[in-house]
């Protein structure tokens, strides 16, 4: 489940140090970083990272769909069918999706303040603290760390609580004159060992991802079924409590599909309702200025009902729609050296939940159907163990749980694991053996290899 931000364990890019291996002091295998040039996925101007053979028309939806998703929203609400509905808040984690999902490129992961991207600090404090909002940063959000969403584990009367708490409230902004909603106390949670992070994850070719078949899914985990019981390896999938099928997005497969992925992440991470979450999060006196829902289809909000376009979409809509039609990340050309390292990887067992390869079924977008595509991600639940677990349950998944994370894209990636509480592969590798992993005989078999397997298979991931 490598593809993960917290305050634990951060690791500056090329800082790295000799360690204790074996019975002696060598060089050990190191993370190459993040490697340079150009995005492998997405865009930074609009201009391109949707999926190469769409036609004129679904183009024109994905690039409306990319200039909402950087859309900066605020608390009042613009004019219908206008970009930017807006409804921030009453608690918000930050304000724009684009600036939490944009490593290496807009859609992306968390970025840093070493990013191109983010030139100066944290994107999420500079949102906590825009048009004179009274927030207090809280002590896990740092200027150079990752973007994170906040849950806590428990209510104060010690039941299973889980939910995503925001980091800010709307409270002091010009924009919201009259709310007076007091942040959560993270300090008090902190000191009280319950509070869990997630970070932001990638969204690049997630529109492949839906478009795969259960049947298909089910027959992929199935055909590695065998090896997987040599190496202790469990997995099965997260389902919809509704219709059985199978869930696949967020860090414990708890969504069924980018609709409802996009609606969610509206409402919980900005505070603004909409067709899919209706109801406003931290119903405090004062701070609930606009109609509901706020963000809606132009013909449910008023408008006239003519046919959904690209104009008079929701902004959800235009968010499912750029993240169903974007471009998978692209790998640098293979070498000898990365080309061992895969080779690795699947000696290790590694590819046994990171799955290389799967197919599509049949779309309605032009030049998406039956596609092969390489995620490195089975989309099932696995056991990470005590050193990974949060405590949080969604669906079926529990609080050790995960879905394995796609590693398409790693090569650029800044945080790792859930919680991003590492930048280093190394550490992100290492960290997924702990008591109760299904990963413990994987990272025994990458252990046992020699430096410079190791060396190709951390630079086959760098590749990706």
């Amino acid at each position: 489940m490598i593809g993960g931000m917290g305050q634990n364990n951060q690791h500056q890019f090329g800082d790295y140090n000799h360690h204790q291996h074996g019975g002696g002091l060598h060089n050990q295998a190191i993370d190459p970083g993040p490697r340079s040039g150009a995005a492998g996925a997405g865009t930074t101007d609009g201009n391109e990272g949707y999926f190469p053979t769409l036609n004129a028309a679904e183009q024109t939806l994905f690039l409306g769909g990319f200039t909402q998703f950087v859309e900066v929203e605020g608390v009042p609400q613009s004019p219908v069918g206008t970009l930017g509905n807006g409804g921030l808040g009453p608690g918000f984690n930050s304000n724009s999706c684009g600036s939490c999902h944009s490593q290496p490129a807009i859609l992306g992961s968390s970025p840093s303040a070493n990013s191109p991207q983010v030139p100066q600090t944290n994107p999420e404090i500079v949102a906590g603290l825009s048009n004179g909002a009274t927030n207090v940063i809280p002590s896990f959000l740092t200027p150079n760390g990752p973007v994170l969403e906040a849950r806590f584990v428990r209510h104060s009367d010690g039941t299973p609580d889980g939910s995503v708490h925001n980091l800010f409230s709307i409270a002091g902004r010009t924009d919201a004159p009259g709310c007076n909603l007091p942040q959560s106390n993270f300090a008090g949670q902190l000191a009280a060992n319950n509070v869990v992070f997630r970070i932001p994850i990638a969204l690049f070719g997630d529109g492949l991802v839906e478009n795969t078949s259960d049947t298909t899914l089910h027959a992929n985990l199935a055909s590695t079924a065998s090896r997987r019981a040599q190496l202790g390896i469990g997995g099965r999938f997260n389902l919809s409590g509704n219709t059985a099928t199978i869930t696949r997005f967020g860090w414990k497969a708890q969504n069924p599909s980018l609709d409802v992925f996009a609606g969610e992440a509206y409402n919980v991470e900005m505070g603004i309702t909409n067709d899919n979450f209706p109801v406003k999060r931290n119903e405090y006196p004062g701070c609930i200025v606009n109609p509901l829902p706020e963000d809606a289809h132009l013909a449910t909000a008023g408008g006239s009902p003519t046919a959904i376009t690209g104009a008079t979409e929701s902004d959800i809509d235009t968010f499912t729609d750029v993240m169903r039609l974007s471009a998978p990340p692209i790998p640098v050309p293979p070498t000898a050296d990365t080309t061992a390292g895969q080779g690795n990887f699947e000696q290790a067992g590694c590819n046994l939940c990171h799955s290389e390869t799967l197919t599509t079924g049949k779309s309605i977008f032009t030049g998406m159907s039956n596609v092969t595509f390489h995620p490195l991600s089975d989309f099932a639940l696995h056991h990470m163990g005590q050193g990974l677990a949060d405590g949080i349950n969604q669906g079926l998944a529990t609080g050790d749980e995960f879905r394995t994370a796609p590693l398409w894209g790693i090569g650029q990636r800044l945080f790792f694991l859930h919680d991003g509480r590492t930048t280093d592969l190394v550490q992100a590798i290492q960290q997924h053996a702990s008591q109760g992993s299904e990963a413990n005989q994987v990272i025994s078999n990458f252990n046992k290899f020699s430096t410079q397997q190791q060396q190709q298979l951390l630079d086959f991931l760098r590749s990706l």
